[in-house]
Order: C-alpha cells, then structure tokens, then sequence
C-alpha cells in the first residue's frame, strides 16, 4: 500500500464540500457538537466534509487515519455502492470508516460518544 503524506482529492469536489458544510444535516450538526467537541476527544482534530480522492467524507480524523460516516435513510437502499466506496478509502489510503445512523446520534449521542472512545483507544492506545 502506498503511503501518502497528503490524501489526494477531485479539485471538483471543492464547491461540493463547501455546500455540505454550510448544509449539515441536524445529525452531523449534533455529532459535530455533542460528539466530537466533547472534552474526552479534545486531543483529536477532526474536519468535516472532508474531500478524499473522488470522494466527499462527513468527518476526517488525520493523525487517526479515521472516517466517520452519519448515514441517513437514503444509505439503506445503497449498501453496496457504501462497501464499494468503504473498500477503496481503506484499501487504497488505509484508511478506517465507522458509521452510525441518523437515528443513533439524534436519539443516543452518549452511546455514540462512548462507541466512538472504545473504537478509538483500541486502535490508538
């Protein structure tokens, strides 16, 4: 696998990125503020809409090499284009992905919190 010091991106998807951001979804707003600006994850910056290659990622940890996806309904008709994708950010860049739904951040943020913290510290102690 070749290691990057920079993930490539589509300079297309720039514009792209932008729009997502200033159009969150209310999941990815809560995630972002009740989630990932908690105080046990102060030590981790993460992006959000962050372009990778060819494609757009909700949330990008770098010094994790960790993507978080927040899938809504949409993602339950596409699982296969969701692997497909998953299987080409790990396999090309080595990248991790975990995912939550919509409905587990909105109605469980402190299970996603804690879900989040035992993923992490067991991969980067």
């Amino acid at each position: 696998m070749q290691k990057y010091k920079f993930l490539p991106y589509n300079k297309e998807l720039i514009l792209r990125a932008k729009e997502l951001r200033k159009n969150q979804t209310e999941a990815e707003i809560k995630f972002w503020n009740e989630v990932l600006k908690n105080e046990k994850l102060k030590n981790f910056k993460f992006t959000t809409q962050k372009p990778i290659d060819n494609f757009i990622v909700d949330f990008y940890c770098s010094a994790l090499g960790l993507i978080i996806e927040i899938d809504g309904n949409i993602h339950k008709f596409q699982k296969a284009r969701d692997t497909e994708r998953d299987n080409i950010l790990k396999e090309k860049f080595g990248l991790r992905i975990l995912r939550y739904t919509n409905e587990e951040v909105l109605n469980n943020a402190e299970f996603v919190l804690d879900d989040l913290i035992k993923r992490i510290n067991t991969t980067h102690p």
